[in-house]
C-alpha cells in the first residue's frame, strides 16, 4: 500500500512537470509563430493552398515518371497519410474539443488552413535541397535545407540549428507521435472492445486487460516486420492501407452527419461562437478562449504535422525532377487530414454531445460513432473505429519509423548497425506504450512537436523567398509550354 501510495504521488509530479513544459512551449509565442508563419506564406504565396487546390489533386493521381525518388509522389503521399491520419484524427479531436470545447476544431481548422501554404513550402524546399547519392539512396528534409539552404542563402553555417531539428525529430519518432501515443490508442480502443477479457496484475503497472497485453505484443511483432524492410516497404504496406482505412471512416463518419442532419446548423454555430467565448457554449467547463486555441492549434499540429517537418521527409523521397509539383501533392496531406477527416470526427462529436460525457479519449469518438449512426449500425460502431484506429495508428507508427531514422542518418551517416540498434529501441517504445497513462502520452507528443517545429518554421520563413521565387519560375515555365502546345496545335492546324 505504501509503495502504491508513493507511486501515485510520484506519477502526479512526473505528469505535473510535463504540464508545466507543455503549456511553456505551447505559450502565446509559439502559438503567434506558427499563425503568424502560415499567414505570412500564404500572402507570400497568394493564397496557392486556394488557387492550386484543384491542380494538386490532378498531380497526386497522375505521378511523375522522370527524377530521382524512392516512390512515387501518391505512395509519398500516401507515406504522409500513414504517419498524419492516425490517433490525432479519432483521439487527438477528441481530447481537443474536451479540453478546449467545441471552439477547438474551429482553430484546428485555421490552423490547417495556413497549414497548407506552410506544407508546401517545406516540402518543396526538401525535394530542392535533397541528397542524392550515386546509389540512388535520397537523404533529404528540414536537415538538409536548414544546412545547406540556409547557407546559400545566407552565407553562414546553420549545421547547429539542423541537427537540433534532427535530434528532436528523433525524439519526435521514438517517444511522441510515433510509439507512446499510437500504440496506448490501440490498446485501449481493444481493451474497450474486449471489455470481458481477463484483467491481471502486473508489477509497477497494475491492473491489466489481457486483450490490451495480446494486442500490444502483436502490433510489435506486426511493426517489426515492416520497418526491417525499410522506406520501400512501408510505403508500400501506407499504399496499401491508407486510401481504404481513410475512405471507410469517412463513409461512416458522412452516414452520421446525414443522419443527424438536422443538428449541423447548431453545430457549427456552437464551435464558431465557441472558438471566441466558449463559456457562452461551455459554462465555464472547457476553459477560456486561450485554451481552445492553444489545444485546438496543438492537435491540429499534432494531426496534420503541417510546419512540424516530419512530411518534408517523405516529399524529398518522392520520384520527381519539379519541387513545386511535390510541394502542391504534398500540400494535399494537411487538406485531408485536417480540413476533411477531422472536421468530420470534430463535428460528430459535437453533435452527439460526445464531448460532455465526461470519457477521455477514443472512448468520446466511440461513444459519437455508437449514438450517432442509425440504429442497426450502433452495435458494430465499436468495432469498426477500433479497427479504423487500429490500422490508422499501424500505419503512423511505421510512418514515423522512416522519419526518425532519416533524422537519425543525418546525425550519424549510413552505419546500418547503429541504424538497427535504433529500430530494436524503437521496436520496445511501441512495447511499453500501452501500459502509459492518456495524459503523459499526449503530453509528451506535443512537447517534443514543439520542439521540433520550432527550428523548421526558423527555417522556412528565412527560406520564404526561394519558395516564392521557385513557385513563380515554374508556373511561368507551366505556361510557356501550354502556351507553346497551343501554338503548335493552331499550326498544324493551319496545315
Amino acid at each position: 500500500m505504501i509503495f502504491n501510495s508513493l507511486l501515485t504521488a510520484s506519477d502526479i509530479t512526473f505528469e505535473g512537470v510535463l504540464s508545466t513544459i507543455n503549456d511553456f512551449i505551447w505559450g502565446w509565442p509559439l502559438i503567434i509563430f506558427i499563425l503568424a508563419a502560415g499567414v505570412f506564406l500564404s500572402i507570400r504565396l497568394i493564397f496557392l493552398q486556394v488557387r492550386k487546390l484543384p491542380l494538386a489533386f490532378k498531380y497526386m493521381i497522375k505521378n511523375e515518371t522522370e527524377g530521382d525518388g524512392q516512390m512515387s509522389a501518391f505512395a509519398s503521399l500516401c507515406t504522409e497519410l500513414s504517419a498524419t491520419i492516425g490517433t490525432g484524427n479519432i483521439v487527438g479531436v477528441a481530447t481537443a474539443i474536451c479540453l478546449g470545447g467545441p471552439g477547438a476544431l474551429f482553430w484546428m481548422l485555421v490552423a490547417a488552413f495556413l497549414g497548407m501554404a506552410t506544407k508546401f513550402s517545406e516540402c518543396m524546399l526538401a525535394v530542392k535541397y535533397r541528397k542524392v547519392e550515386k546509389d540512388g539512396h535520397i537523404l533529404g528534409g528540414p536537415f538538409q535545407y536548414i544546412e545547406h539552404g540556409m547557407k546559400e542563402k545566407f552565407g553562414f553555417n546553420f549545421k547547429w540549428l539542423a541537427v537540433i531539428f534532427a535530434f528532436f525529430g528523433v525524439c519526435v519518432g521514438l517517444f511522441g507521435v510515433g510509439t507512446f501515443s499510437q500504440i496506448n490508442s490501440i490498446t485501449s480502443a481493444v481493451g474497450n472492445v474486449f471489455s470481458f477479457a481477463l484483467v491481471v496484475e502486473l508489477p509497477l503497472i497494475g491492473s491489466v486487460s489481457i486483450a490490451v497485453i495480446i494486442a500490444g505484443i502483436i502490433l510489435t511483432v506486426l511493426v517489426g516486420v515492416v520497418i526491417i524492410g525499410g522506406a520501400k516497404r512501408i510505403s508500400m504496406v501506407a499504399t496499401a492501407i491508407v486510401p481504404f482505412m481513410a475512405v471507410t471512416y469517412v463513409l461512416f463518419c458522412i452516414i452520421i452527419l446525414t443522419t443527424n442532419v438536422a443538428a449541423i446548423p447548431a453545430a457549427a454555430a456552437d464551435i464558431v461562437i465557441s472558438a471566441f467565448n466558449p463559456q457562452a457554449i461551455t459554462g465555464g467547463i472547457a476553459g477560456s478562449f486561450i485554451v481552445a486555441m492553444q489545444k485546438g492549434i496543438a492537435r491540429g499540429i499534432f494531426s496534420n504535422e503541417a510546419g512540424l517537418g516530419s512530411a518534408p521527409i517523405a516529399a524529398a523521397n518522392a520520384q520527381t525532377k519539379e519541387p513545386v509539383r511535390q510541394g502542391l501533392v504534398a500540400m494535399l496531406g494537411t487538406f485531408i487530414d485536417t480540413i476533411l477527416i477531422c472536421t468530420m470526427t470534430g463535428l460528430t462529436i459535437v453533435i452527439t454531445g460526445a464531448w460532455q460525457t465526461g470519457l477521455e479519449g477514443v472512448n468520446v469518438t466511440i461513444y459519437a460513432f455508437s449514438n450517432g449512426l442509425p440504429e442497426f449500425l450502433q452495435a458494430v460502431a465499436p468495432w469498426v473505429l477500433s479497427i479504423c484506429l487500429i490500422f490508422f495508428a499501424y500505419t503512423t507508427i511505421l510512418g514515423w519509423d522512416f522519419y526518425s531514422e532519416n533524422c537519425l542518418e543525418y546525425l550519424i551517416g549510413r552505419r546500418k548497425p547503429v541504424i538497427l540498434a535504433y529500430r530494436c529501441l524503437y521496436l520496445l517504445a511501441v512495447f511499453i506504450g500501452p501500459y502509459m497513462t492518456i495524459s503523459a502520452v499526449w503530453t509528451i507528443a506535443d512537447i517534443f512537436n514543439g520542439l521540433m517545429a520550432l527550428p523548421n518554421l526558423v527555417a522556412v520563413v528565412a527560406l520564404s523567398g526561394v519558395v516564392v521565387k521557385e513557385t513563380k519560375d515554374y508556373f511561368e515555365r507551366l505556361k510557356q509550354q501550354k502556351d507553346k502546345s497551343g501554338f503548335l496545335a493552331d499550326s498544324a492546324e493551319d496545315k
